[in-house]
């Protein structure tokens, strides 16, 4: 193990698991400010930006081998660089895909994944229609070549972008191809032996806590007139 990864797993077992989930609303936001050429930042103009409070963040922050100037805050390269250290984001990590519908093809042209270190390796369908088409910077093959491909380069993520109905399937043929972490953007939950890290993305429970939210606060609007 390298002493960066020694230093970023040693990082990861002190920091509560609520911080952990946090860190990656921080990095992606100070890649941002850095890509503006804003070199420094408070708490209160990151927790401005996050939605969350400045002691929130600063209690956050803390956790890291980090610390803030005062009147200045926090300089931008430095948190960025903790940040990538300790969520291995200082790795490149390779990724691949199964599924080159709408949300497959968006994900393999989508430039921002090359400057977080994710390098999408492969694009793969059952559709022999999408053989050898491109997108991004990856042809479509054969999803049967997924596990040659993994043996070859050993694929570190598989993103599953199938509907609801594969996606068990294309989670067994990730396991068996060696990969083990995967994000499942199909509306269902795959199961995994142990061993296997699996993120559900749910995009309609997002959507339908926000339409909670906008509901409540209707009826709020509603009985302040009252």
């Amino acid at each position: 193990m390298s002493a960066s990864a020694s230093s970023s797993s040693r990082a990861n077992n002190q920091i509560p698991n609520p911080v952990i989930r946090r860190l990656p609303k921080y990095l992606v936001h100070v890649q941002e400010l850095r890509d503006e050429g804003i070199t420094w930042a408070s708490s209160h103009q990151i927790a401005d930006s996050l939605g969350l409070t400045s002691s929130t963040v600063r209690q956050d922050l803390s956790h890291m081998d980090l610390s803030g100037i005062s009147k200045k805050g926090y300089e931008i390269v430095q948190l960025e660089a903790v940040l990538r250290q300790i969520l291995g984001a200082d790795i490149v990590h390779r990724v691949v895909i199964v599924g080159a519908g709408h949300l497959g093809r968006a994900l393999a042209e989508h430039g921002a994944f090359a400057e977080r270190g994710f390098e999408i390796c492969g694009l793969f369908d059952r559709d022999p229609v999408l053989f050898g088409k491109t997108f991004g910077d990856v042809a479509v093959k054969p999803v049967e070549d997924l596990k040659s491909l993994s043996e070859k380069l050993t694929i570190d993520i598989g993103l599953i972008a199938v509907p609801f109905q594969a996606a068990q399937s294309v989670a067994d043929l990730m396991v068996d191809a060696g990969i083990r972490a995967i994000l499942n953007l199909a509306y269902k939950h795959v199961h995994v032996p142990k061993g296997v890290q699996v993120v559900d993305a749910r995009i309609m429970e997002s959507l339908q806590e926000l339409a909670y939210a906008l509901g409540k606060n209707r009826a709020d609007q509603l009985k302040s007139l009252t």
